[in-house]
């Protein structure tokens, strides 16, 4: 009887470690990919003047179901081409950094920043260089997309790299938006960027 006792002990605390272990591993590998998934998601980032920037990331947006928002500086460009090139044109000239709204969510939860912008004079405009001395992109993966009428992104490349580069950042070669959308979904695609919808 005390064997028999002894062995269906044996049995049930070998049964219950069992258990034990297989479901205390599913736990664990489950808070693991909780924890995995946060941070790793994309934010787009866009500064836009007359619209077409903005309908470029809306697009990506879109495609890739990313948080979204729109980079302002804290005093509005005058209204109007001519006044804000103006502006925009003293503010390359001089380097300066015009002050922006600090109205990004908590980048603690994205892995990836698109960040978009018009070109002007062959490179990002300075609210850009704002950006990135206003928020910390250290351990992101910068995806720059621009808009232009025949300036190459290639062209602000060399910006954007410094930019990400003094950050601690990792950057990728960007895009240019020209309403051609098969082709950015390729490039959203070839970023492993794209939904599942």
């Amino acid at each position: 009887m005390h064997k028999h006792f002894s062995w269906l002990t044996a049995i049930i605390i070998a049964t219950v470690a069992m258990f034990a272990l297989v479901f205390g591993f599913d736990s664990h590998n489950n808070n693991a990919s909780a924890a995995s998934s946060n941070g790793n998601k994309t934010l787009i980032v866009y500064f836009s003047m007359s619209g077409t920037t903005k309908q470029a990331a809306q697009q990506i947006q879109h495609y890739t179901s990313a948080d979204i928002v729109r980079l302002q500086r804290a005093t509005p460009y005058p209204k109007g081409y001519d006044n804000y090139a103006r502006v925009a044109d003293r503010e390359r000239r001089h380097n300066i950094h015009p002050a922006i709204k600090h109205n990004l969510p908590n980048l603690d939860q994205y892995s990836t920043v698109m960040v978009g912008f018009p070109t002007w004079w062959q490179q990002p405009p300075m609210v850009i260089h704002s950006l990135f001395d206003a928020y910390n992109f250290q351990g992101k993966t910068i995806i720059p997309f621009t808009t232009s009428m025949s300036t190459p992104m290639k062209a602000s490349m060399p910006t954007m790299r410094r930019l990400a580069r003094a950050d601690g950042a990792t950057i990728k070669n960007g895009f240019r938006y020209d309403d051609n959308n098969a082709q950015l979904r390729k490039f959203l695609q070839r970023n492993g960027l794209m939904n599942n919808n």
